[in-house]
């Protein structure tokens, strides 16, 4: 089950082939499960305090209701269509009082909708996909919060940033209006052991801090870990864990 919580999304492979009904989008969920799951995350990663963004993708409408009602303020989802769906049927309060993350591979013809939906874009992963949310950000009045998502396990099936290209396009990147480059996403390897992890999660934060000395800017957010390895995330550095199953089973 550990490829739930983001992983499948962003393997170039199988980007189009996610089940709708993976965890049930019509299962019941309980506020009080939720709030649990939500404290015993909080309790392992103490003191520590990264944003916690739940991933609803696998869940129906239920799962953002139940989860801003158990303290939840951030919500990840993968697939544009599908977000959009479920925001727009969110009593009006959850929709002005949330914030919502876009955290899969974005294919350009869904970067017009997941501009005026979503505050922060995790994927980023070329100029090209930057420039066209830079033009409908500016379309929208909009400044959009990105982060760009870095391969640094070098694993050929996912997207991401190799280091070498991202040090050739950020001048680029800074360049583009309404956009704010806000920090670096990763995912670990599936099944990765406990000494990768915590070399994956290392490399990325060392990796951050270069940039921020070469390139004089501020990247303060590192969007990395999941259920299965969220707390090895957070002992590197993460400021935002993506956590779906954890939350919501």
């Amino acid at each position: 089950m550990a490829h739930l919580d983001g992983q499948t999304d962003n393997h170039k492979a199988e980007c189009d082939l996610i089940p709708q009904d993976s965890w049930g989008a019509d299962v019941n969920i309980e506020e009080s499960l939720v709030r649990s799951n939500l404290s015993a995350i909080r309790k392992n990663i103490a003191p520590c305090k990264p944003r916690i963004i739940g991933v609803t993708k696998y869940f129906g409408l239920d799962a953002v209701i139940k989860g801003y009602e158990a303290g939840l303020r951030d919500f990840g989802e993968s697939r544009v269509a599908d977000a959009v769906r479920k925001i727009e049927l969110l009593p009006e309060h959850i929709k002005e009082s949330s914030t919502f993350h876009f955290i899969g591979h974005l294919q350009s013809n869904k970067v017009e909708k997941a501009v005026r939906y979503f505050d922060y874009i995790h994927s980023v992963d070329s100029l090209k996909l930057a420039q066209k949310i830079s033009k409908y950000a500016g379309e929208c009045s909009k400044s959009v919060k990105i982060l760009l998502q870095v391969n640094n396990a070098e694993e050929v099936q996912k997207f991401g940033y190799s280091k070498t290209q991202l040090i050739q396009d950020l001048p680029g990147l800074l360049k583009l209006d309404n956009l704010e480059i806000v920090g670096l996403m990763n995912m670990a390897p599936l099944g990765a052991n406990s000494e990768i992890l915590k070399k994956v999660f290392c490399d990325l934060r060392q990796f951050r801090d270069e940039l921020e000395e070469e390139f004089k800017i501020r990247l303060h957010e590192l969007s990395m870990g999941m259920s299965d390895d969220y707390e090895y995330a957070v002992k590197e550095g993460a400021t935002m864990i993506r956590i779906g199953r954890k939350l919501f089973k």
